[in-house]
Parts: C-alpha cells; sequence; structure tokens
C-alpha cells in the first residue's frame, strides 16, 4: 500500500475558536494563561505578530484539533506543551511533538494540519495518519 502512497488515517480532529475569546482569555490572565497553553517558541512567534491574537487562536485551535484526533487512540498522551505549532519559511502548519506524545507517533506515524482564520474565527484541522 505504500508504494501507491496510500496511509492508514489514525484520527482527525477540527476545532474553531473566535478569536476574542482567545483575547479576553490572554488580557485577563496574561503569562499565567500563556505558560499554561504555549511554549516559549510559540509565546515569542505570536507575540511578534501584528496580530498577536489570530496567531495564539490558531495555535490553541491546532492543539485542540489535534486532541480530538488522537481521543481515538484512548491514550491519554498529548499535554498542551508537548504540542508545539509553527510555521515553515512557506507559512505551512507545521507540529514538533514532545514526551509520551513524541514517543506514540514514533517514526511511523505524522500529524497533519491546516489553519486558516477569518477576522473573527480561526479553524484548524488535524490529521494523524499511519505512514
Amino acid at each position: 500500500m505504500e508504494q501507491l502512497g496510500i496511509k492508514m488515517i489514525l484520527g482527525i480532529g477540527v476545532d474553531i475558536i473566535e478569536i476574542e475569546r482567545i483575547k479576553n482569555v490572554i488580557d485577563r490572565f496574561d503569562y499565567k494563561f500563556l505558560n499554561k497553553i504555549y511554549t516559549e517558541n510559540e509565546i515569542q512567534y505570536c507575540i511578534n505578530k501584528a496580530n498577536k491574537y489570530q496567531h495564539f487562536a490558531a495555535r490553541f485551535a491546532a492543539k485542540e484539533a489535534i486532541y480530538k484526533a488522537l481521543s481515538e487512540s484512548g491514550q491519554k498522551i498529548a499535554t498542551w506543551k508537548n504540542i508545539e505549532v509553527f510555521n515553515q519559511s512557506n507559512g505551512l502548519p507545521m507540529v514538533k511533538t514532545y514526551g509520551k506524545l513524541k514517543e506514540f507517533l514514533s517514526d511511523d506515524k505524522e500529524i497533519k494540519l491546516s489553519i486558516s482564520h477569518s477576522d473573527n474565527y480561526v479553524v484548524c484541522f488535524a490529521l494523524i495518519s499511519k505512514i
């Protein structure tokens, strides 16, 4: 099956969030919230953007979508900070994993993300597949 490029889908997840909701939480709890949810790399990336709340919301939605995609495994292997969302130079969103999640994914599984946003909302779709 690999020769045909066919992969086994292990899980899918989607999340949508209002950017204003993330803005309100950050404005209220500041670094207490940021340090609970985001890695230092994510925080630095987002705070340097003109619309930082949109970027924080995108990463939040991505993490939620990944949690949903992982829910089919029945294992509690993901935490907020062992999922790090970053962008390649061409803007494509990617995921770096740590801890038990990295071990679970190993060399034979991958996470694909698609993130889109409007002025008010961010939506993310995550797909976990076996390579």
